[in-house]
């Protein structure tokens, strides 16, 4: 007997935090865990993201999972839809990108797969691919003063309408 645990990710696939997530999961577990990584494609030629999913079973792998892996829809709720029968899966990760700049976060994927699939959800924030605030020089000095309240009120360019 083993436990069954369905991951999605794509940009995380190989994210420490996920990688935590999983070694975690395992610990916790009386049984051996398999898991079954989905990475929903992005971009119009599925096949371009197999080097990434070989990638991120290797790196899997080499911590000592049990893993296999599929490519899926570009949409991850009709990914997971596609590979989800009742009864294989025990549980389901979700890997995001944090805040804003996960897509998945902003169309509620992790709440839709939930709904979807009726297991439970855990939902891993990658907060370790997280963009680092940029480190640049600071702007240069303005050439010309900007526009007083009088320059502002004498405008009188074209407004839309």
């Amino acid at each position: 007997m083993a436990a069954h645990v369905l991951v999605v990710a794509t940009v995380t696939a190989t994210s420490d935090d996920l990688m935590a997530a999983l070694e975690e999961r395992v610990r916790r577990a009386s049984v051996p865990v398999d898991f079954l990584l989905v990475m929903p494609a992005s971009g119009p030629d599925p096949a371009t993201m197999r080097p990434r999913l070989e990638e991120a079973l290797e790196r899997w792998r080499g911590a000592g999972l049990k893993v296999e892996g599929e490519l899926g829809d570009s949409d991850p709720v009709n990914a997971v839809a596609a590979v989800c029968r009742p009864g294989r899966f025990d549980e389901v990760i979700v890997s995001t990108l944090p805040g804003q700049t996960s897509r998945w976060l902003r169309s509620d994927v992790p709440y839709r797969i939930g709904a979807l699939t009726d297991l439970p959800v855990t939902h891993v924030v990658a907060l370790s691919m997280a963009r680092p605030a940029p480190h640049g020089e600071p702007l240069p000095r303005r050439e010309r003063e900007p526009l007083g309240l009088l320059n502002v009120m004498a405008y009188r360019g074209v407004h839309p309408r």
